[in-house]
């Protein structure tokens, strides 16, 4: 088995900057904006791919101007692209997202073709082969649910954004990886206060092996059936979240790929999402290893 299989979504993005986010009825004037290629399931995919990972990616574009220069970029990044589906007279998913001054975000997502992807449009082949079937929810959950039904390797799920998840997906899963709100969200309990509250409610999710939450710059918490722990943040200038959550979910699938066990894996992903705060924008902000290594480039964290 080799490989990691992404399934997921891919969008183009508007990126805006602001001072702060506009309020119910106001208009806000922006410092700025950008346009640029995204979506889960891309950033996911370009995160490990930029890492080293053998990466196969399933998803739908429209057949519109974003559709084609996405495929042209996959391709540039390495990405097996044979599992893209281009829907005719469908747009391509379009995520806006509003960045503040403190770096953090809010996003809009329209799906587009991505609400398309059925589980006729999955490889059996390509996901029973793969080392690690990386999923997230910006596509239907039927497609997420028989992808992980084909799967042989590991199964990481990527619960978002937040919404409830069936407990028949849960139990196909073997790490699942989400922020505070979208674990409230699949627990149905309140947004828990700090990492103790966190790897307390990580307890009442059933199914997975590893429940990993993250926490911005506090990190994450990782909860298995043998131990839990704190695994720290790093002190870095923030100027974009974006990206964070698919560059650590890509570095994760990355070093589980390569075997080692998850304490590892997630330190190395933590690190790498540290990271990518420091850039804007979403796939422009993801390093390469050489960049990770190259104290130069400003990436250590």
């Amino acid at each position: 088995m080799t490989g990691i299989a992404v399934v997921g979504s891919l969008n183009e993005d508007l990126v805006v900057q602001v001072s702060e986010a506009p309020s119910a009825g106001e208009t806000v004037l922006a410092r700025g904006h950008q346009r640029g290629l995204g979506g889960k399931g891309a950033n996911q995919a370009v995160a490990a791919a930029r890492l080293g990972g053998r990466v196969h990616l399933t998803g739908c574009l429209g057949d519109d101007a974003g559709g084609i220069e996405f495929r042209r970029r996959l391709a540039a990044e390495r990405i097996d692209t044979t599992g893209i589906r281009v829907r005719e007279g469908s747009a391509t998913g379009l995520a806006v997202i509003v960045v503040d001054r403190a770096g953090e975000n809010r996003i809009l997502v329209s799906a587009g073709s991505n609400s398309t992807l059925g589980p006729g449009d999955l490889s059996e082949r390509v996901l029973a082969t793969a080392s690690v079937v990386l999923a997230q929810l910006e596509v239907p959950a039927t497609a997420v649910l028989t992808a992980f039904r084909m799967a042989s390797g590991l199964r990481i799920l990527n619960a978002a954004p937040a919404a409830p998840v069936s407990a028949e997906l849960l139990e196909l899963v073997d790490v699942l990886v989400v922020n505070e709100t979208e674990l409230a969200s699949i627990t149905g309990r309140g947004i828990p206060d700090g990492p103790d509250g966190a790897l307390a409610l990580a307890g009442v999710v059933t199914g997975p092996n590893a429940v990993v939450v993250t926490l911005g710059g506090a990190g994450c918490v990782v909860r298995t059936a043998g131990e839990s722990w704190h695994e720290p943040g790093h002190t870095v200038p923030v100027v974009d979240t974006t990206a964070a959550g698919d560059a650590f979910c890509g570095a994760l699938a990355v070093r589980l790929c390569a075997g080692d066990d998850l304490r590892h894996a997630v330190r190395y992903a933590t690190r790498v999402g540290a990271a990518v705060v420091t850039r804007r924008g979403a796939i422009d902000s993801l390093p390469t290893l050489t960049e990770l290594d190259d104290p130069d480039e400003g990436w250590n964290a």
